[in-house]
């Protein structure tokens, strides 16, 4: 359903459809987390959005410098206690904050970014995380160097058209990226609109790497069956005590 946008600030339809179905799969997994960092914020509908309805969670917005007076419109009129207002950051030219947060989340923005600046976001993400945070990352993967759809390809061209250094970005090479960085894979949601909500969790020491590799070999897995890595468990675990 088309939302009347409103004509006093930056809105974003695509915003306004997917909040109820993210909040869905990252409510559960925020319960326990008291602080997040959100990059590239965008026009603040979701940092609103979810503040309000995770009040627990005290939510930092950021974003590049042009963005920032559109997320002030939207936090000024909601008015929450626990949304604060953006700092400027990009991934590869700005100076990350000395503060550390329980999660880091951001929306639609691996496929606007170049590969470059993927890698910076993962070699600096860890230094603003907290043992045992998670980073949640929403937006469209591909898988063993394919498209999961028609539509996503057709995107990955106007994305292009854009901008040629932009793209739908390959699910295992941030995986690795994120190992790297000393994050592991907890889940790979599978989302409405060819999107996915990946989650990736700090841990105090890095896995080896054959422990890296039976992770990837289960994702593999659940994403040849069309189920989340935690169904796959279930499952596993069911068949075990039948």
């Amino acid at each position: 359903m088309q939302i009347q946008p409103p004509y006093n600030k930056p809105f974003s339809q695509s915003s306004e459809e997917n909040k109820d179905v993210i909040l869905k799969i990252i409510a559960p997994l925020l319960a326990d987390r008291q602080t997040l960092l959100e990059i590239a914020s965008g026009t603040g509908q979701h940092a609103v959005f979810f503040a309000e309805q995770m009040p627990q969670l005290t939510w930092q917005t950021s974003d590049l410098l042009e963005s920032h007076s559109g997320i002030k419109q939207w936090l000024n009129d909601a008015n929450l206690p626990n949304v604060l207002p953006p700092f400027q950051l990009n991934v590869s030219e700005d100076t990350w904050p000395n503060t550390r947060y329980d999660a880091v989340f951001s929306a639609n923005s691996f496929h606007i970014m170049g590969e470059h600046n993927v890698e910076d976001f993962f070699k600096n993400v860890s230094k603003v995380l907290n043992d045992n945070a998670l980073v949640l990352i929403y937006g469209p993967f591909n898988y063993n160097g394919q498209f999961t759809s028609d539509s996503n390809a057709n995107f990955d061209i106007w994305l292009k058209n854009r901008n040629p250094q932009s793209g739908i970005k390959d699910f295992e090479w941030c995986d690795a990226l994120a190992n790297k960085a000393g994050l592991t894979l907890l889940d790979d949601f599978e989302m409405p609109m060819n999107n996915r909500i990946l989650v990736w969790k700090k841990s105090k020491k890095r896995l080896p790497q054959r422990e890296i590799e039976k992770m990837n070999r289960i994702i593999n897995e659940a994403n040849k069956r069309g189920i989340s890595v935690s169904e796959l468990a279930d499952e596993v675990f069911r068949e075990m005590f039948e």
